[in-house]
């Protein structure tokens, strides 16, 4: 699917809030569960976002790149105005560092505890790390099964942390929307400290099912469009042969949501939830300004 082939006004307005960039040779982490071989570079990537009308995004670090974010902040400096980055740090790292980062588009970090032991987050020196985290004013991504989220959205708003539940909450593919899980996110919605990224799909339902149709439908009555954000998951690691870029958005689109409802998902939310739309304010009261001052 191609820009043009989307309703007004997302056609060159949209953000992408869940990508990855890598290439090979890069340090992995020693607890990687996958590493794929191949690139996916800065260049890959932004011809997508063009093509697809996306004009900002957020590139997320992958697991098996571990705690090593040096590639992903070269991406963000490469183009700072369009990209915002979400990190994975030890939960020891240091207020200098953390503060480093947020000087170079860092908004967030990732918890992504797939396949791993939980920690213990109302500890230390988790507790600390999530305090640092609320005075920079970032998030924190959770990426788990639904079914062990709960207790950990509980321990983050405890630090009033923002939360952000990476892939419709990664119900089990078995169960989709009856995976209890799933069931206890939606009690979130209330709070109106969490967010929940439609992307991903192909991870948590089998292709041809009515899981994005279910699971958007839900999020929405519980959640609010506003409280949702939709990214592409580029470029689809392990399910490379399953989706496309443009595939994963006709997903969203096809669904028939109203036009307030795709604005909040695709543009409205994520600009104001990343930063974006002060960086555009600023922008657009420059060009004011330059403006003025040529009538002048």
């Amino acid at each position: 699917m191609n820009a043009l082939a989307f309703p007004v006004p997302f056609a060159h307005s949209g953000v992408d809030t869940h990508a990855h960039v890598f290439e090979r040779g890069l340090p992995l982490s020693g607890e990687r569960r996958y590493a794929p071989a191949y690139d996916a570079t800065l260049d890959d990537y932004r011809p997508l976002l063009n093509a697809h009308g996306m004009t900002h995004a957020v590139l997320v670090q992958p697991s098996f790149l571990g705690t090593d974010n040096g590639y992903l902040l070269q991406a963000l400096a490469a183009q700072s105005e369009r990209l915002r980055g979400v990190v994975v740090v030890a939960p020891d790292i240091s207020a200098s560092e953390l503060a480093d980062m947020h000087s170079r588009g860092v908004t967030g970090i990732r918890l992504n505890l797939m396949e791993q032991t939980l920690p213990d987050l109302g500890a230390q020196p988790w507790t600390s790390l999530f305090d640092n985290v609320a005075r920079l004013g970032w998030h924190v991504e959770l990426h788990r099964n639904a079914i062990d989220l709960a207790p950990m959205i509980d321990r983050l708003l405890e630090r009033g942390v923002r939360v952000v539940v990476d892939h419709f909450g990664r119900p089990d593919p078995a169960l989709g929307t009856q995976d209890r899980g799933f069931k206890a996110l939606l009690g979130y919605g209330s709070t109106g400290s969490v967010w929940v990224k439609v992307s991903g799909a192909y991870r948590c339902a089998a292709p041809g099912s009515s899981f994005v149709a279910d699971a958007t439908a839900q999020l929405i009555e519980h959640f609010g469009a506003h409280r949702l954000m939709w990214g592409s998951d580029w470029p689809h690691t392990q399910y490379e042969a399953v989706t496309s870029y443009g595939e994963s958005l006709s997903a969203l689109f096809d669904l028939g949501l109203n036009a307030d409802e795709l604005d909040s998902i695709v543009r409205k939310t994520a600009l104001s939830f990343y930063g974006f739309d002060t960086e555009s304010a600023a922008h657009d009261a420059s060009a004011s300004n330059a403006a003025l001052q040529r009538a002048i």
